[in-house]
C-alpha cells in the first residue's frame, strides 16, 4: 500500500514573496495614512466646536439666560463656554488628541435665550492643521444656526 505523503503549509520561498509584497503596500500606504489621520483630526476638531457651539445654544434657551463660547484671539487649542459660570473649557489639542490643530475667531458669540447670537451678523470660526496646512470653517449665523463648511 502506498502512503500519501501530502504535506500542508507554505514553502520558504512562497513566505518570502508574500512578505515582500506586504512590505511594498506597506510603504506606499503610510503616506497616504498620514494624510488622512490628519484630515480626520481636522475633521474632528471641527464636529467638537460645532457641537459645543450648539450645546451652548441649547443651554441659553433652556436656562433662559445669555452663554457666551470665548474664543482665543490668536491662533491657539482652548476656549472656553459660558465663562461667567466656567462650566466648559476645552483644549482640543491635549484633551482630545487633535495635537495640530488651533482655532481662531474674530470674536466670541454670545447666545440669547431665544437661541440667537446676540449681534446682528453671523460669525466664523477657523480650524486649523497645521500639518496640512488646511483649514475647516465653523460658522454660526444671526439666527444661531450652526454649520461647518
Amino acid at each position: 500500500m502506498r502512503r500519501k505523503t501530502h504535506r500542508g503549509g507554505f514553502s520558504l520561498m512562497e513566505l518570502i514573496i508574500v512578505v515582500a509584497i506586504m512590505a511594498i503596500l506597506a510603504t506606499v500606504a503610510v503616506p497616504f495614512m498620514q494624510t488622512y489621520m490628519a484630515q480626520r483630526r481636522l475633521n474632528g476638531a471641527a464636529r467638537l466646536v460645532m457641537s459645543d457651539l450648539m450645546n451652548a445654544r441649547m443651554t441659553a434657551v433652556s436656562q433662559n439666560r445669555n452663554v457666551q463660547v470665548s474664543f482665543p484671539t490668536s491662533a491657539a487649542a482652548t476656549y472656553t463656554c459660558d465663562p461667567t459660570s466656567a462650566a466648559l473649557s476645552r483644549n482640543i489639542q491635549t484633551g482630545f488628541g487633535y495635537h495640530d490643530v488651533t482655532v481662531a475667531a474674530a470674536a466670541s458669540p454670545t447666545f440669547v435665550s431665544s437661541g440667537r447670537l446676540s449681534a446682528t451678523v453671523g460669525m466664523t470660526i477657523i480650524l486649523t492643521s497645521s500639518t496640512l496646512g488646511q483649514t475647516k470653517s465653523v460658522t454660526v449665523n444671526s439666527s444661531g444656526r450652526v454649520a461647518i463648511e
